[in-house]
């Protein structure tokens, strides 16, 4: 499990940024991100988009993606990421959507996570469908998840520097 300090960490080695763009969790990845110590010299700032035509807006979710597939969606999740990582000119955009509860949202159960990092190397998606708990569980769940696939994206970022052509 990846932690917040070890992530700003390895951003400020790598000279990385990050923004972060949040629908589920309400700005609690940033909350994590900027609680550490120097979390100022690599993040760039964020968005909590709970509505549509926020995600849209302010994240950069284009209009088709919502109409589509809806707000909580692989798809969104990683073009929140994309569009807050240009939108804030981060080299990492982290971006969380999905249904805390308690009840379902537009036919997707609570403890439906959608999280996605954008960055150098492309957009990563991780979808979870069973997080259980109550409301604040799931919350911290997602927090949890996006951490992880931001720490597992700047890890291999690094690995590929240190070993071109793997």
């Amino acid at each position: 499990m990846a932690n917040a300090a070890d992530i700003i960490e390895s951003l400020a080695r790598a000279g990385a940024t990050v923004a972060t763009a949040e629908s589920l969790t309400g700005g609690l990845v940033a909350a994590a991100l900027t609680a550490i110590p120097g979390a100022s010299v690599v993040v760039r700032g964020g968005v909590v988009a709970y509505a549509s035509d926020l995600k849209q807006e302010l994240a950069g979710v284009p209009a088709d993606i919502l109409r589509r597939d809806g707000p909580v969606a692989a798809s969104t999740a990683g073009a929140m990421a994309a569009g807050v990582r240009r939108r804030c000119g981060a080299t990492y955009g982290v971006a969380t959507t999905g249904v805390a509860g308690p009840d379902p949202q537009d036919g997707h159960p609570p403890g439906t996570l959608h999280v996605a990092v954008a960055g150098p190397e492309g957009t990563r998606i991780k979808s979870v469908t069973e997080l259980r708990g109550d409301r604040s569980a799931i919350r911290a769940a997602a927090v949890q998840h996006a951490l992880d696939l931001l720490a597992a994206a700047v890890s291999d970022a690094r690995e590929s520097q240190r070993n071109p052509g793997r």
